[in-house]
Parts: C-alpha cells; structure tokens; sequence
C-alpha cells in the first residue's frame, strides 16, 4: 500500500497490511491456536450450564459441538479478508461503517474482551493462591481490602498472574504464536491423562453418563428440550461470537486462505466437543468420588493428591495464560489502537486493556453476573451478531470479497462515505439490536420488567441469530447499488 498517501490518524505500523515477511502462519498453528484456547476453565464449565439446565450428557456434548460449529462459518467468512489483505478487524470494518464509524464496533469488541480478560486473569490468580495454599499445607485466608472485597494474598496472586502475561504483551504477536503451538500438544496430552486417572480412582465413569435427559417423558421438564435447547444454543454462540469479529487479527498472518480455513475447521468445532465430554465424564467420576459434581477444575485440582495437584495446576496456569492472551488480549490491542493509531501502538493498546482489566474488579463482575452467564452471553451475541452480519453482507455482497487497501486508511477517501460514518450500518445495527432489548431486560433484571410480551422473549432467545440475519439484510437492501457512489472527496495536494 501507498503509506505517504496514508492519514496518520487512521495508520500505524501494526494496523498496516501484513508483509510477506509476516505472514508465516500455517495451518497447524491455526488448529494449534484453537486447541489452545478452546482448552479453558470457562469452555470446560460450560456443558455444567446445559446439564443443570436438564440435558443429558450428549445432548449437552452435542449443543457445545453444533454451536461451535455453527460459530465457525461467519469466523471463516470474516478471516478471509484478513488473509487477502493482511488487514485486521479493526480496519476491515472501516469498509462498511466508514473510517471514523469504524471505532464503535471497535469499542464495543473492546470492551467485551476487557471483560473476559480481568475474568480469566482473576482464575488465573486464584490458581496461584490454590496452589500457594497446597504448597503452604494449608489455604492462604485473610480479612477483606475494605473497597475491594478479597483478602491480600488473593488480590497479590491475582496480580502476579496479570504481570507473568504482562510479560507476552511487552513481546508482541510472535511470543503469544509460539505459546500456543508449543502448549496445545500438552493440554491434549494431559485431557487423556485426567480421564485415565478419574477412571481408575472411579472404577469407571460414573452416574451423570447414565442419566436421562430431564425432557424426556416423566422427567422433571418433559417436553421443555426445545425451549431450553435454543437459548443454550445461541449463549454456546456466543461464547466465541466476540472470536468472530476480530479473527482477522489473526489470519491476517496466514500463509494461504486454506491455512486458515484448514486450521480453524480442525481447530475449533471438534476439540469444543471433545473438551465438553471430557468435562462431563470427569465430573461425573467426581460423584463417585466425592459424592458430588465437581464442575471447576481447579476446585477438582485442589483435591488431588501428592505431585499430581502440583502437575494439575501448573498445566490449568499455562492454560490460562495461553487462551487470554489469544482470546482476550489481541483483538482489543488493535481495537484500542485503531482508536488513535498516531498515539496507541498494539502493545499499547494491550497495556491498556490489561490496565482496564484491573479497574473492572472482574471477581465483583463474576459476583454479580454468574447466575446470569447465559444473560451475559446471549446478551453480548446480540450486540456482536449485528456487527458480524454487516461485516459479512458488505465484503461479499456489496464488495465481491474487492477492497482497495490504500483508501482504507486515507480519512477523505471512498470509505469515509463523507464524514467518517455509513449512516446504512450504523442504522442497520441498530435495527439488529433493538428486538432483543426487551428480551435481554426481561432475562437480566426480572422484577423490574416482569411485563415483556413472549415475542419479545422468543426473540432474545435467538439472539445472535435474529442480530446477525436482520442487520445483515437491511445493510444489504440500504447499501444495494451505492458502493460506486460513495462520496470521494479529493486529497489536498
């Protein structure tokens, strides 16, 4: 691309297409990424919510696999455009909702992912203080920080896992793609040393695989599979919706478009499913063993005994590290980056996530939304669906998969569409948006909106569905036949 052509304020260094230099991702650190993030505290709890909810053990293993599935069309949709240009979302976006307009899905991608950061950072910091505590023989304990509401010793555990994945930030991309392929044979290694160790202290693998499903006849919720299946459904959805968006991150540094769509077929869909019937065979072995599901693995770890907690610890730690760096950190990197590209690098935009991260308290967000995490969820997916169906209708239907790099980053250029902002887009996200906010309000705050029409509840239900399909055809009937009038105004010479 022409880089003296370029606005300052809308390129840096990071945000420019990749080089051939650069692009050195095969498919198998593609499949190696997934593995490594899919392998996750929140991913492995996950088929705990559908069991609860009163699925049987393959009907929950199978919902975790479709969703993932399902999740992995728009991810490969939206990652070619960050092969083909070595782009990231960040800038992508910038196609369909103008150069300035670009910063809300930005934002909003953003936020979401400081979020889950600050949550994973705060697991991450509770396994230190459990193993601290097996170390120690016996647990850390304290009187609570006045304003903060956790002990010492966990707010110091919480801080020193924050400052070991400081240390990938401060070493950029390249540091977090070895991290992964260098782990992801391990935590495949260790699923299969878990379920021979369950198996053999268990004498097998216990109830919870030989319950029915709650739906069948006679059972506690006979009839209710289909009205419990779609939600699940769509809040499985949304757990990699976030992923979605910004995978260009990623496949911008992809050798070929068949890496990456190699690596993420391989990658995501399989090992989810997997991981979700390793969760439940375990847990049901615990049962047997302790005479109650034990769904956290770190709660499970803890229990162990001799080197083996040690071992267990250690690799949930490495774990951790791996899949919030790639997860969390990367896509709002660039997010916060293209911002202010002049005065926010990458790796400044990963401090202040990591730093946004802390100001969140993520164990009062775990405190009060945790009985809301299908809320959380689906009520994200509704936010993001509407972005990923712009994205997608405006590369392939309005651009034909054609952009012109050069004017991506030029602020007068055919992608400001005059002012910086696609009024199409921002309308139809909007339009995307706006049926599932009484649903989402019903869901996350009952007692005060106890009125919302079963429409409406229906509606959130598809949360990311009716976001993703609705602003993807207004976009598309708004945006027919005006890509070559967009207003182009002259660069002063």
């Amino acid at each position: 691309m022409n880089k003296s052509a370029a606005s300052s304020e809308l390129w840096n260094e990071d945000l420019a297409p990749t080089s051939e230099a650069q692009r050195t991702w095969r498919w198998y650190h593609f499949a190696a990424l997934w593995v490594g993030m899919v392998m996750c505290i929140p991913a492995y709890t996950l088929a705990a919510s559908l069991i609860e909810g009163g699925m049987s053990a393959s009907q929950a293993v199978v919902t975790v696999f479709l969703a993932n599935a399902i999740v992995l069309v728009p991810m490969l949709l939206i990652g070619h455009a960050g092969t083909k240009y070595g782009i990231p979302y960040a800038v992508l976006a910038r196609s369909s909702f103008g150069t300035k307009g670009a910063r809300l899905p930005a934002l909003m991608r953003a936020i979401v992912a400081c979020g889950w950061y600050g949550i994973q950072t705060w697991f991450g910091g509770m396994m230190i203080y459990t193993l601290a505590g097996v170390l120690l023989g016996h647990p850390l304990g304290g009187d609570k920080i006045a304003g903060l509401g956790i002990n010492g010793a966990q707010f110091a555990c919480f801080l020193g896992f924050w400052a070991i994945q400081f240390w990938y930030i401060f070493h950029g991309m390249d540091a977090i793609r070895k991290l992964e392929t260098y782990t992801a044979p391990l935590k495949i290694m260790i699923c299969f040393v878990l379920l021979g160790w369950v198996y053999n202290k268990a004498g097998g693998f216990g109830p919870i695989l030989d319950q029915p499903s709650q739906f069948v006849e006679g059972g506690k919720k006979a009839g209710q599979f289909w009205t419990t299946f779609w939600p699940s459904l769509t809040a499985m959805i949304g757990f990699w919706a976030t992923l979605a968006l910004n995978i260009p991150d990623f496949t911008r540094f992809a050798k070929s478009q068949r890496d990456q769509v190699l690596g993420q077929s391989v990658g995501l869909p399989v090992p989810m499913g997997l991981l979700a019937m390793l969760a439940v065979i375990v847990t049901s072995a615990t049962v047997v063993l302790y005479g109650k599901a034990i769904w956290d693995p770190v709660d499970l770890a803890s229990r162990m005994t001799g080197v083996a907690v040690l071992i267990a610890l250690l690799i949930l730690l490495i774990d951790t590290v791996s899949v919030n760096l790639a997860a969390n950190l990367v896509g709002p990197a660039y997010d916060f980056s293209a911002l202010s590209p002049k005065l926010i690098s990458y790796k400044t935009g990963g401090y202040i996530t990591a730093f946004i991260a802390i100001a969140m308290m993520p164990w009062k967000i775990l405190e009060s939304t945790q009985g809301y995490i299908f809320t959380w969820l689906i009520g994200y997916s509704a936010l993001l669906g509407p972005i990923a169906g712009i994205l997608i209708i405006d590369y392939y239907f309005i651009r034909k998969t054609t952009l012109d790099v050069d004017q991506l980053y030029q602020e007068n250029g055919k992608y400001s569409y005059g002012n910086g902002w696609n009024m199409a887009a921002i309308a139809a996200f909007v339009i995307g948006v706006v049926p599932n906010i009484p649903g989402f309000l019903n869901a996350a705050f009952p007692a005060s909106f106890p009125a919302t029409s079963d429409l409406f509840k229906t509606i959130y239900t598809y949360a990311w569905f009716v976001g993703l399909v609705l602003s993807g055809v207004v976009y598309l009937v708004m945006m027919k036949g005006k890509k070559d009038h967009v207003l182009v105004v002259p660069q002063p010479q």
